[in-house]
């Protein structure tokens, strides 16, 4: 089986700091974050970055900022995050893109979000697809039922994603799938043997979920933007969340990758 890769979601658009001290909002503590969690095993961060005010922002100049300061301190890979806010515009959420990271996410469909709506009309879909392979920025399909596989498929089929496909199951969001392992592998049926995937489960599902991906091949992607928790009432740090999964991973028997060889096998190497 091959390495573990561990994605650490760390700031999301939604926590706040009333909710969570643990939350890294400024460049500065963001890469502070980053540097933990990529010390303890993570290789890959999922990134979103704030305003002054502690807001959801898409601005390209605060995720340069923070870009900077993680690279100067790890090599871990960067994948920004095209989802932003809900309610954000098509062009306010690309802006990252044009900051040539390595990867980014490409949500491939429509989804209820709890009492809110995120949307991602074919258009959008396709759009974010030219423009991330014009600049050289490999795709994570960002799965939140079993129609976005077909859906990120068709991309593949207009030839506006190539290489190495990469799928994250997003589970147990109100509206989308629910977290269960029979839906769990349901989702890896469906998409391509020679596929890689992650699990990023929300809340209280998220460690069943990771618990799961491990012995079945997949990846996990744990973080304060899907789960504040450590335990029922207790407040978790994003290396609190890593921790544990490398933790896991190790009774399992299986190694961690560390992001070069996470880069060998998201095929980022060759991108």
């Amino acid at each position: 089986m091959e390495k573990l890769i561990i994605t650490a979601a760390i700031v999301g658009a939604e926590i706040s700091k009333e909710q969570t001290p643990y939350l890294p909002i400024t460049p500065e503590e963001i890469a502070q974050d980053v540097e933990k969690v990529w010390q303890t095993g993570a290789s890959i961060v999922h990134l979103h970055v704030r305003d002054q005010d502690g807001n959801a922002t898409q601005n390209k100049e605060i995720y340069q900022e923070a870009i900077e300061k993680i690279r100067e301190r790890t090599d871990i890979i960067v994948q920004v995050s095209t989802g932003g806010a809900v309610g954000m515009t098509t062009e306010e959420r690309i802006q990252p893109i044009f900051l040539k990271p390595e990867m980014a996410t490409l949500t491939t469909g429509t989804v209820n979000f709890g009492t809110e709506i995120f949307v991602n009309s074919q258009t959008t879909i396709r759009y974010f697809a030219q423009l991330m392979q014009k600049n050289g920025v490999k795709p994570e399909f960002e799965i939140f039922d079993v129609g976005m596989i077909n859906n990120a498929m068709q991309l593949v089929k207009e030839d506006l994603v190539r290489g190495h496909l990469h799928f994250d199951f997003v589970m147990g969001v109100p509206g989308g799938i629910p977290a269960t392992g029979k839906n769990l592998l349901h989702l890896i049926e469906n998409i391509p043997n020679d596929a890689s995937w992650s699990v990023a489960a929300v809340g209280r599902h998220q460690l069943a979920m990771g618990m799961l991906a491990i012995p079945l091949g997949g990846h996990v992607r744990v973080g304060l933007e899907d789960n504040i928790y450590f335990s029922k009432g207790v407040l978790a740090s994003n290396n609190d969340l890593v921790e544990r999964i490398v933790r896991l991973s190790k009774e399992f028997g299986r190694d961690i990758a560390k992001p070069n060889e996470a880069r060998q096998i998201l095929g980022l190497n060759s991108a």
